[in-house]
């Protein structure tokens, strides 16, 4: 998930500092009693985390884990600094599109050797998201801890209000650009959609949606050019030039998802991790719902998932490697379901995430979704290269660029990018 999916608005914890707090050399093969630190972004999953670490540390009594929350921006540049300087968290959340820097720079600590000394399973992740954090060296940073996929989610009482139907199942690319202009209302600051330049919850899927890609199957060069791939994104910027999304400034200025929140938008194209942060809005829970994703050519939508990684600089290596796998294994993964954080990766936990909801009696269509996901491209520096993604499509969204323009631009910064070394 990337800047847009995440909730930046909770509390940081009153920590100091990412550390590795404590002495000693091992943190886990000796009686001695460590404490090591677990980076982590602010949001909903905070507690399920606690959980986690609480939990982990009575199967431990020797290791105690403080769980580190910092909001998305401070996260990201605290890590980085840490990194490089050697006062990064002993365990933190890593991105795939985040990762090579890190791993490529020596910053991260290979699990491989503990990962087969306690015989873990592989098997039980998801094999997209395995492979999205590979990095082609042969060793392990991390295992997954949470999958992700997307649907949309809409508000039934504006759909009610406006007498559209629900969405169906089964409905297409035009369904749903003709839905968002009937529910679009603006006497009554009401959007029929939420429309920004969001690759993981928006464009990518669209774009496999028409047959396209976003990076060639080698990852040397872009493909956001191809005519499937500029259909994909047309399918954006047509909600834009209908009107039936807010502009580009204003969703700079209200996040779509906290105006979806708002009831000043109908539907949002996006991930089952706003789940528990919508049923926990007890003005708006009442009158959410969620429906597959439209189809185009075929049915698409991108997957990715937070990984659990640790610290190469940590002072307790043993110690952090046994917490990377108890943090994204089958308990772990049963305190995120029951908490409903978050769809645990490790196999099995999707009915008591599901559980953990029950008046979102829809949530399946996420796991149904796992069966036409494709892995959220990463390739090369993905970082950079998806940063640029506003440099050169804002344009395009605004009606001032041709998508083909734009595109044609982006796909040649995105080469430039995949070229270097």
């Amino acid at each position: 998930m990337h800047r847009r999916l995440l909730d930046t608005a909770a509390v940081v914890a009153a920590a100091a500092l990412l550390t590795a707090c404590s002495t000693g050399n091992t943190g886990g093969d000796t009686n001695e009693k460590v404490t090591i630190t677990y980076g982590v972004w602010a949001g909903t999953q905070t507690p399920a985390m606690q959980g986690i670490a609480a939990a982990f540390t009575k199967e431990h009594p020797n290791i105690t884990v403080k769980v580190e929350e910092r909001p998305w921006p401070e996260y990201w540049s605290t890590l980085q600094t840490g990194a490089a300087g050697g006062t990064a968290p002993d365990a933190f959340w890593m991105l795939a599109q985040n990762i090579r820097p890190y791993a490529s720079g020596g910053q991260l600590l290979d699990i491989s050797d503990e990962i087969k000394k306690e015989k873990v399973d592989l098997s039980k992740y998801p094999k997209a998201v395995l492979d999205l954090y590979d990095q082609g060296d042969g060793k392990i940073y991390g295992l997954p801890k949470d999958v992700d996929t997307n649907a949309v989610w809409f508000n039934k009482a504006i759909f009610d209000k406006a007498g559209v139907a629900h969405p169906s199942p089964d409905w297409t690319w035009d369904d749903f650009r003709a839905t968002a202009k009937k529910l679009t209302d603006p006497a009554a600051g009401v959007w029929g959609v939420a429309a920004p330049i969001d690759y993981q919850g928006g464009y990518y899927n669209t774009i496999f949606q028409a047959g396209g890609k976003v990076i060639s199957d080698d990852g040397k060069t872009a493909e956001i050019d191809s005519p499937e791939a500029r259909k994909g994104i047309e399918f954006w910027t047509n909600l834009q030039a209908d009107k039936s999304s807010p502009t580009l400034k204003q969703l700079s200025d209200t996040e779509a998802e906290t105006m979806f929140e708002q009831g000043k938008v109908a539907m949002y194209m996006s991930g089952a991790y706003w789940a528990l942060k919508l049923y926990e809005n007890k003005t708006i829970a009442p009158n959410v719902d969620v429906a597959p994703l439209p189809i185009g050519a075929k049915r698409a939508t991108v997957t990715s998932g937070i990984e659990n990684v640790g610290y190469a600089g940590t002072k307790h290596p043993d110690a952090v490697k046994k917490f990377l796998l108890f943090a994204s294994g089958k308990e772990a993964a049963e305190i995120q379901a029951k908490s409903g954080a978050v769809l645990p990766a490790y196999e099995g936990g999707e009915k008591t995430w599901m559980a953990a909801m029950p008046e979102f009696k829809n949530l399946q269509v996420f796991i149904d979704a796992k069966q036409y996901s494709v892995p959220l491209p990463v390739q090369g520096n993905a970082a950079e290269w998806q940063g640029d993604q506003t440099k050169y499509l804002t344009g395009a969204w605004e009606g001032t660029t041709s998508v083909t323009d734009a595109t044609k631009k982006y796909a040649d910064a995105i080469d430039k990018v995949l070229a270097e070394k």
